[in-house]
């Protein structure tokens, strides 16, 4: 028996309603294409506009400089000049100097102690260029070449020029000399920069001039390019304009357009070319339709109304939180959330902590994010289940992959999004994981981070009408561009990395190679097992290996990054361990000589020495809490110029954008050693010590550290000392102090000590020793 199926057949008139709808959906799709790329080409138009403008105003500062160097040189070479210097004149040699210079303003040269300097500040403060006629002076003599910094206020702007003066071999002296600002603001003023883009000249985070749309300053560091021999910086931002669709760029765009439209026509009239064929035999041929395609979209059939989601609903005030999550509320720590893989984290937590930050990205009005994860082995599936959850809130998510830290926060610079999530357990062992989160600019930390718990357990979350969407990117070039653009070192310096095996293993070493050093890499294939030591350089026994390879090849320096690449640590030659609150001193230090008077940061761990040195070199000292996201909130309330921890965290906010970056402040650091004429150990040897332990970790009582430090503040006592509860508790003594403070990443105590001399320094341990059996007894102390 034969079985003959008959499948339903479409009529003649509904084959060619179907044809139509879809003629109109490729035009209207070959609309949105042309759309798109005619965006991205008028996008591309004026990028490569301001680009040509930016260096063009970048190559006339140049020049205006050079010839007020060359102009400089020229007056100092002056027979009556140097005779004045030969008999130790300055002051006639400061004017000799002016004359036959009509521009010239206020010239003056110093002997090299710039005692005098000085003494003129005191008497003339800024009237005679104040702190920047200083950091002129200094850093004339710390480069040894002429240096020009632009110093008063926005209505009496002007160029303070100083160059170091020679002779017989060495520095007799520095000259300075004040200049009008008008051949520089004149570069910046007549170029070609359309209403909607952005231009600045730019010192440390100063905009001299500014030109365009300054809604657009925040981002204009992504296009900046340094002017050489200088320090400033040419800034430029052009409108945001999404990528096109499918990430197409315009002429591919264009270019699907045009297959669309093609599309449209034959789709259009498919009907009449089937019509011109002859009708098999048997086979009645249809009528011609008269109706045209308006009126054939105007009686197609209604489409079948969509069913109604059902939704059930929960009584929250009949919910038991507890019963409802399976989720351990100690994963949210003060600074980030973290947890052991497995136990107290999994895909489907990670997917909860998605949809929080979703939903808090949602009451806020923030649409984009950022999402990178380190090279822990249970990074891929937490990121995966954290972007699931950020999706299913509506949230546009921008995958970078592999990313150290920094990058992930770079990345919400760069890509516009202004929020990102990195997937890290930071130093933490290979079964920790965890998220440091940013939601509008803004690092989430205290009860920020318990907030998205509740929502959690309170069921407070957004669930979007459509996911939102999700698109892989990789920004490392962008990253190592932009760090190179910005730090380019004057002299080639032979350099060890390790990263311990964290993620920084790649991009560090190529950012250290970019801006000039010679890098041999250990311990930089990213493995998430950690095989060869713990990747936590604030712990000198993890360092070890990088002191013998630094060592056997004889470099100048060993760099070392922690498992997320947002920790420096940082051993010499000799072998000796630099600890980050000395480093600060020197990132102080430069950073100052551009920016006086501006605050510097360090939390409570850092060395005594520290406020004297800052307040040495012109700055305001602040101490503060432990923590990075702490320390980030507390620079965008002071508007630190830079801030530093102990545990190696550096916090930049001239020339970068004031997040915690080991591999950005590896690169600064080079920068600075690189300018010192007896290399970098001389350098870091010439920072004020004394005598201090590193940090000291101690099993806390209960596994409560913060209840033990409460309890030791209520019942310690030290005579002759200065106590700060900002922390934990700080006893301050005219020749060092002592520390303990609860860790808010692990249950111990942290304690650490510095003084003057190891007298003093064993005084004071003795002093805490005392005090800290008296509360408990039985507590193990390793001092």
């Amino acid at each position: 028996m034969d079985l003959k199926i008959e499948r339903p057949q479409l009529s003649a008139e509904q084959s060619r309603l179907l044809q139509r709808v879809l003629a109109v959906a490729c035009l209207l799709l070959a609309g949105w294409f042309a759309w798109c790329g005619w965006q991205l080409h008028q996008d591309s138009s004026r990028r490569e506009g301001l680009q040509a403008a930016r260096d063009s105003v970048a190559q006339a500062v140049q020049n205006t400089l050079g010839g007020e160097y060359k102009r400089m040189a020229a007056q100092l070479a002056k027979t009556d000049v140097r005779a004045a210097l030969a008999a130790g004149d300055f002051a006639t040699a400061g004017t000799r100097l002016a004359e036959g210079w009509p521009e010239a303003r206020e010239a003056r040269v110093f002997a090299p102690s710039l005692q005098d300097a000085y003494a003129v500040l005191t008497a003339e403060g800024a009237r005679s260029g104040g702190y920047g006629r200083l950091a002129a002076l200094e850093a004339a003599i710390a480069q040894n070449r002429p240096v020009a910094w632009i110093v008063g206020d926005a209505a009496t702007r002007r160029l303070e020029m100083a160059a170091p003066v020679h002779g017989d071999g060495r520095l007799v002296a520095v000259a300075a000399v004040q200049l009008p600002l008008d051949p520089i603001r004149n570069a910046i003023e007549q170029a070609a920069v359309a209403d909607d883009t952005y231009l600045a000249l730019r010192q440390g985070s100063l905009s001299v001039v500014e030109r365009g749309d300054s809604g657009l300053d925040s981002g204009a560091e992504a296009l900046a390019v340094r002017i050489p021999d200088s320090e400033w910086r040419v800034a430029a931002a052009v409108p945001d304009v999404a990528g096109g669709p499918f990430g197409l760029d315009g002429p591919r765009c264009f270019m699907l357009a045009g297959v669309l439209l093609l599309m449209a026509v034959l789709a259009n009239y498919a009907d009449k070319f089937a019509r011109r064929r002859k009708p098999a035999e048997g086979e009645e041929e249809e009528p011609a339709s008269e109706q045209t395609l308006a009126e054939s979209l105007q009686q197609a059939p209604a489409p079948p109304p969509t069913p109604t989601q059902q939704v059930s609903v929960i009584d929250n005030d009949a919910r038991t939180p507890t019963a409802q999550v399976a989720i351990d509320r100690g994963i949210f720590r003060a600074y980030d959330i973290r947890g052991i893989v497995g136990q107290s984290l999994d895909a489907g937590i990670a997917e909860l902590v998605g949809h929080a930050i979703g939903s808090l990205m949602h009451e806020q009005g923030h649409d984009d994010i950022v999402v990178g994860r380190d090279g822990r082995l249970s990074g891929p599936e937490l990121s995966e289940g954290l972007i699931a959850g950020l999706r299913k809130a509506g949230r546009n998510v921008i995958d970078i992959g592999l990313a150290p830290t920094p990058l992930t926060y770079f990345g919400a610079y760069h890509l516009r999004a202004g929020s990102c999530v990195s997937v890290t357990g930071s130093h933490n062992p290979p079964d920790y994981n965890g998220f440091k989160i940013v939601v509008g600019g803004e690092t989430l930390s205290g009860d920020a981070i318990t907030d998205l718990y509740a929502r959690i357990a309170e069921d407070r979350l957004h669930t979007a009408p459509a996911p939102g969407r999700l698109e892989q990117r990789d920004i490392n070039d962008d990253y190592v561009e932009r760090v190179a653009s910005d730090v380019q070192i004057e002299r080639p310096l032979k350099v060890v990395v390790d990263a311990g095996n964290g993620v920084a293993g790649e991009l560090g070493p190529r950012v250290l190679e970019a801006i000039g050093a010679e890098v041999t890499p250990l311990y930089c294939e990213i493995d998430g097992t950690f095989p060869n030591h713990h990747p936590d350089p604030s712990e000198p026994h993890n360092l070890a290996d990088l002191i013998k390879m630094v060592d056997r090849l004889e470099a100048d320096l060993g760099i070392a990054f922690d498992g997320d690449g947002d920790r420096l640590g940082v051993v010499t030659r000799e072998g000796q361990n630099i600890f980050p609150d000395r480093l600060l001193m020197l990132f102080a230090a430069d950073v100052l000589e551009r920016n006086p008077g501006a605050v510097v940061i360090f939390d409570v761990k850092c060395t005594g020495r520290l406020p004297g040195h800052i307040l040495r070199h012109g700055g305001s000292p602040l101490m503060w809490k432990t923590g990075h996201s702490l320390i980030k909130s507390k620079m965008r309330e002071t508007d630190a110029e830079l801030a530093g921890e102990m545990s190696g965290h550096f916090f930049f906010k001239e020339r970068w954008y004031g997040f915690d970056d080991g591999i950005y402040a590896a690169a600064r650091l080079l920068e600075i050693l690189a300018m010192h004429p007896d290399g970098p150990s001389q350098a870091l040897a010439e920072l004020p010590d004394g005598v201090s332990t590193a940090e000291i970790k101690v099993e806390a009582p209960e596994g409560n550290p913060h209840a033990f430090v409460d309890a030791f503040r209520e019942q310690a006592h030290f005579e002759g000392a200065r106590l700060s509860t900002i922390d934990g508790l700080r006893v301050d003594w005219p020749d060092g102090w002592g520390l303990v403070r609860a860790s808010n990443t692990t249950p111990v105590l942290v304690l650490r000590f510095d003084a003057d001399n190891k007298a003093a320094l064993n005084r004071i341990q003795a002093a805490f020793r005392t005090q800290l059996l008296a509360l408990k007894p039985d507590l193990k102390l390793p001092f």
